[in-house]
């Protein structure tokens, strides 16, 4: 199967769109409740398909079952419940910077749990990319302070689960077809929503006004992008996966100047531009005989789970 960094890269391209629906709604409602009405508005156009997951997800194999709890669980609830969460500690610098490590932690769970081997030449690309994103992220690169110990440490968590969450989702997407992975990334998640919803103390009642953009917040940057993050990991190595990922403060960024009425440091651009050409490059560079991340053979996806 052809390799889909691309795809990946456009996934993470439509989460980056979500700033232009989420901003507004975290004025008024706390993110608990966000996340939380984004799972259950999914889960309910997906209701029927959620037979069919649950079948594929009876006839997996108990690692594939945990797997699939913990992106569940794990990527999709509590890290961003732990990412959001950071930030009310006064340090905003402290999340974004340590959200970086994703990439890092991705490549390592990728070698230890599927065996995955890269290349010298993986880090030409992984190496700008990861540069790029640090300049994207911070107006200025040379004057990052992160100072707060209990923010870092939800940071370090959320980022963690993120980056477990990758690898984790190209275990099960090689083996489950991408529709039932989406499925179950959703419908698993949303008691845990529920569960971050109570500890919080947040509300789940929300105005008619705001149900049109929570709608659109769960259906285009969160369904759409969800399903062609699957789709794109069943032929992905999760080794170029999170680095394709990068393509989500890139666009955030050209929202953010386009649309929000943000603007961007000269370094930020330079690190935009590094970003896209990493991300470009590896993607094409895998496309050749003689790609850098070597990923072990998978049996085929079954066209349809077991009964």
């Amino acid at each position: 199967m052809a390799d889909r960094t691309w795809l990946v890269a456009v996934a993470a391209a439509l989460w980056g769109t979500d700033g232009l629906l989420r901003l507004p709604l975290a004025g008024e409602l706390p993110a608990a409740t966000i996340v939380f009405w984004e799972h259950l508005l999914i889960v309910l156009v997906l209701t029927p398909f959620l037979p069919s997951a649950v079948r594929a997800f009876r006839a997996a194999a108990p690692r594939e079952r945990l797997a699939l709890v913990v992106i569940g669980v794990g990527a999709s609830a509590v890290a961003t419940a732990l990412f959001t969460q950071a930030f009310t500690y006064g340090d905003p610098i402290t999340p974004l910077v340590l959200q970086k490590l994703q990439p890092v932690v991705a490549v390592i769970a990728a070698v230890a749990l599927l065996g995955e081997r890269f290349r010298a030449q993986y880090w030409v690309f992984a190496v700008p990319a990861l540069v790029g994103a640090w300049l994207v992220a911070f107006p200025d690169p040379l004057s990052v302070a992160p100072t707060a110990l209990v923010a870092a440490l939800l940071a370090v968590g959320a980022a963690v689960l993120w980056a477990i969450g990758t690898v984790l989702g190209r275990m099960v997407s090689v083996r489950m077809p991408s529709r039932d992975v989406t499925v179950l990334r959703f419908a698993i998640g949303l008691p845990a929503t529920v569960v971050v919803l109570l500890l919080n103390g947040a509300p789940i009642a929300v105005t008619p006004a705001q149900l049109g953009p929570l709608a659109l917040l769960a259906l285009v940057p969160g369904l759409l992008g969800l399903s062609l993050y699957y789709l794109g990991l069943r032929a992905t190595a999760a080794s170029r996966a999170t680095l394709a990922e990068l393509a989500f403060p890139v666009t955030a960024a050209l929202i953010g100047v386009t649309l929000l009425d943000r603007s961007l440091s000269v370094t930020q651009w330079v690190g935009l531009v590094v970003v896209v050409a990493a991300v470009t490059g590896l993607g094409l560079r895998e496309r050749t005989r003689e790609p850098v991340v070597v990923a072990p053979l998978v049996p085929p996806t079954p066209s349809t789970p077991a009964r």
